[in-house]
């Protein structure tokens, strides 16, 4: 049983060169995040036997690695309010670009084939109603960079949960060492960005961030 604090964010980078450096950071704490504690525990109550044969089948068809995931507590988001919660691309361009030019660094575009990368894992991510960096297909974010049409010999991928703005996923990627990195990358030169909203899941908002440079 592991402990959760939501919501959740996960940071990885990725090199042409096929090496991958991992900074997953599934808790953060002090980041101006919601901070209660709950257990992770999966359960199938009062499943009938359909049910049960439809949750084994789907989990047959589901190739992301063993713990390589969190999911939510039941009820764990609940009393947050997401009737706001919106992404406008430019303007999550501009938070990132701000950012990076604080810190001396070329600003990032956005990239419709990052973009639909990043979208499609948010999809992913809802569907499951899981953070990961793997989508249910065994994909990790270099797949799902070079399946969308992009060539890259860098990229990153930021992936946040629970989160009803924007700003506060920002203020909490900045925070955790990895993902700050992956915002600070030097070499980068473009972006994508989306966010897939789904008010029946325990997550309710799922944020996915890739970043990246042409080869």
């Amino acid at each position: 049983m592991r402990s959760v604090v939501l919501p959740a964010l996960l940071s990885l980078c990725l090199s042409g060169c096929g090496m991958m450096s991992y900074s997953l950071t599934a808790n953060l704490a002090n980041a101006g995040q919601p901070s209660g504690k709950a257990s992770h525990v999966e359960t199938a109550a009062a499943a009938g036997p359909r049910t049960k044969v439809a949750a084994a089948a789907a989990t047959a068809n589901d190739k992301a690695p063993k713990g390589s995931y969190e999911r939510a507590p039941r009820g764990a988001l609940s009393e947050r309010d997401y009737s706001a919660t919106r992404l406008d691309a430019e303007r999550a361009r501009d938070l990132v670009n701000v950012y990076r030019k604080e810190k001396g660094l070329r600003p990032l575009k956005l990239q419709p084939a990052l973009t639909e990368a990043a979208r499609s894992h948010s999809r992913d991510l809802a569907k499951w109603d899981r953070i990961s960096h793997f989508g249910s297909d065994g994909s990790n974010p270099w797949d799902r960079v070079r399946r969308a049409g992009y060539h890259a010999r860098l990229a990153a991928e930021n992936v946040g949960t629970g989160q009803i703005t924007i700003d506060e996923v920002m203020k909490g990627w900045q925070a955790s060492p990895g993902h700050n990195k992956n915002l600070l990358l030097q070499d980068a030169e473009h972006m994508g960005i989306a966010l897939v909203q789904d008010p029946k899941t325990e997550f309710k908002t799922f944020w996915t961030l890739v970043i990246a440079s042409p080869q």
